[in-house]
């Protein structure tokens, strides 16, 4: 099990004790079919909607694990709009449309598996009657809206190549009179480099590249062996390729990892860093990647870049070269409704090269 879900697995049992009991029941069924971080998330917005019910007396349990499944019975169609209206105006932590849909799906899921699967001694649904089943929830983003959100906003064409460059010189040029950045750079920036030529050229997403280790590199095959997100199974990892281009910067990198970052031999991480106060190098994490990407991506002129638009910089690369399906495999989407963005992406792309001129055979 990789670092991230053996964390939200060890969240997971601390929290579930805390859930009605009807909830655990409804963990353990999805167990199988979801990752320990999809669960999670049902979790914790299990948890904002207890809170409220308590909060609105509409219970009379004193803790959130005494919630009777009768009070979920009583609510009102007036109860759930008062809830949407709670979790989108609640100062403290405003929700997005996106993640007020996502709780109110949450409850939806768990209603239906209360009132149409689970039963009682007497093969009865445990809920008699779901309020949920008449909540409409629209989808917040479709794959066109997703695509003009991005659009303009990732590395095209060449900028690849000119964005890894920039992060092997150039960037030292701008930060000439900053001592304490030029020496960060000259430590770090094959690693930099390495890092983020290894996105744009495979489209793996920053926590699959955090957990990656040395053993799940094989250069002569141009793939690493990740855990994919959403796939529950961690017996196995899944093989995912990368580009030629990606392999210079991967072996210029494993050349200095150990003596540059002292890593011991117990530690297994293939990207390392040197915290403060540290003598040894330790596994990067999520944060230090992606606070570095925006670190140069600002230098770079283009300071909407995330590590996410690189994946998306690749993907959107990659559909102009491949095809929808072989665009899912490669980015590990679950549906291919969400890999269709990148349709999206490449229209103007596609419309321009339409017209453009022909060259000399």
């Amino acid at each position: 099990m990789n670092l991230q879900k053996k964390k939200d697995r060890e969240e997971l049992d601390r929290k579930v004790p805390d859930m009605p009991w009807y909830v655990e029941k409804f963990i353990n069924y999805k167990l199988p079919d979801l990752s320990p971080s999809s669960l999670l998330e049902y979790v914790r917005d299990y948890e904002t909607f207890f809170s409220w019910l308590m909060g609105e007396g509409l219970t009379a349990a004193e803790k959130i694990s005494g919630i009777p499944i009768v009070d979920l019975e009583r609510l009102h169609m007036d109860s759930v709009d008062n809830f949407r209206m709670y979790l989108s105006t609640r100062t403290e932590n405003a929700n997005s449309r996106t993640t007020i849909s996502r709780k109110l799906s949450s409850l939806r899921s768990l209603f239906h598996y209360l009132s149409q699967i689970a039963e009682d001694d007497e093969f009865y649904p445990l809920l008699k009657r779901n309020v949920m089943a008449k909540v409409s929830i629209k989808r917040t983003h479709k794959p066109k809206d997703t695509a003009a959100k991005l659009e303009g906003k990732l590395l095209q064409e060449e900028e690849i190549d000119e964005f890894i460059r920039y992060i092997h010189s150039d960037y030292a040029q701008d930060v000439a009179t900053n001592k304490q950045a030029l020496y960060s750079h000259e430590l770090n920036h094959i690693r930099d480099a390495c890092i983020v030529s290894l996105i744009l050229n495979s489209g793996l997403r920053v926590s699959e590249l955090v957990n990656l280790n040395v053993d799940d590199l094989d250069l002569k095959k141009k793939l690493v062996y990740v855990y994919r997100k959403g796939k529950n199974d961690d017996t196995f990892k899944t093989p995912v390729f990368f580009r030629q281009e990606a392999i210079a910067d991967l072996e210029a990198y494993l050349e200095l990892r150990d003596l540059r970052y002292h890593a011991p031999k117990r530690e297994k991480a293939l990207f390392l860093a040197i915290a403060n106060g540290k003598k040894e190098g330790s596994r990067m994490t999520k944060r230090a990647i992606q606070e570095m990407v925006i670190k140069y991506a600002k230098r770079f002129g283009k300071p909407f870049l995330s590590v996410h638009k690189l994946r998306h910089s690749f993907a959107t690369d990659y559909y102009l070269r491949n095809d929808l399906y072989k665009t899912q495999e490669q980015l590990g989407h679950a549906s291919p409704e969400t890999t269709q963005i990148y349709a999206h992406l490449t229209d103007k792309t596609m419309e321009q090269a339409i017209d453009r001129p022909k060259t000399a055979e």
